[in-house]
């Protein structure tokens, strides 16, 4: 008999065992009118959880007819054509990437998931297991990569594998959470342009005094990215404010890497020089670089 404190169940010599009947419309799919699986325990709470859970899973299931979990209680018992279709139903690692992001985002996840395919092959993501992910670090270390790489890389699998369990809905542990690896290995301090440097770029641009050569002086005494100066209207260049400054924003034909990008940064010393010859230069141009 099915006990009434845990539903779904029967206790059998002390053990608990999930008992559920099929559909009557999804019975042409199962080889057995009801599903009997052992939960292996004798604890009338951990019974309950297990069954709830195997309920509700059989619940999604029946209600989309695919299967998304490999371990789906009452699995064994489906026919072959079925087994085969709910297989195909269940994402690889390569298809859990977001359409939405840029080509740099998919760029890195597409090498993420090569690396992947290379040292583990291609799988199910329930098939990856713990064992692979450490063949993967070490797969990655073996590439020489540095040590700040080999976190980014495998920061970036573990990042879809927990989309893809989110999203649909899987009772997996992600293998590639918790892995240890020196994040400094390979790694050198990077050191700032001496100021020496700078000045005698900047004495360069000013006897060259083109366009190229405003650029890299835009740069110089403001930090912006090179895409940044580069993509830059005239209209973003102020120079009637007390402090003059330009106003980085994003363009159609110029985004910005971050939204924290956008800002406000100041002119001074040879960024005020080549701002202030661009407008001189291209008055009739909408751009500060045209080329």
């Amino acid at each position: 008999l099915l006990t009434k404190k845990v539903p779904f169940t029967f206790n059998r010599y002390g053990y608990y065992y999930f008992s559920r009947r099929i559909p009557a419309d999804l019975t042409q799919h199962y080889s057995y009118p009801r599903i009997v699986q052992g939960l292996k325990t004798k604890s009338a709470h951990t019974a309950k959880t297990r069954a709830v859970v195997a309920a509700a899973k059989l619940d999604e299931y029946w209600s989309h007819l695919r299967m998304t979990d490999p371990d789906l209680i009452g699995r064994n018992l489906l026919r072959q054509s079925v087994k085969s279709y709910s297989r195909n139903t269940q994402p690889d690692v390569s298809a859990t990437t977001n359409a939405n992001k840029g080509k740099t985002f998919h760029a890195a996840a597409q090498r993420a998931c090569a690396y992947l395919v290379e040292a583990c092959g291609a799988k199910d993501l329930a098939d990856y297991t713990r064992a692979d992910a450490f063949k993967y670090r070490d797969c990655l270390i073996a590439k020489g990569m540095a040590g700040s790489s080999v976190s980014r890389v495998i920061s970036s699998i573990r990042a879809m594998m927990n989309f893809a369990i989110s999203e649909y809905a899987l009772d997996l542990k992600n293998p590639f959470v918790g892995m240890y690896h020196d994040r400094l290995a390979g790694v050198s301090k990077r050191l700032p342009i001496p100021i020496e440097d700078i000045r005698k770029v900047q004495q360069q641009c000013l006897s060259l005094d083109d366009d190229l050569r405003w650029l890299v002086a835009l740069v110089s005494d403001t930090g912006m990215r090179l895409a940044e100066v580069a993509g830059l209207l005239k209209s973003d260049i102020i120079l009637d404010e007390g402090i003059p400054f330009i106003r980085l924003q994003p363009h159609s034909w110029r985004k910005l890497k971050t939204s924290g990008s956008e800002r406000d940064v100041p002119l001074v010393g040879m960024s005020l020089w080549a701002a202030q010859r661009l407008l001189e230069i291209y008055p009739d141009s909408v751009y500060a670089f045209p080329r």
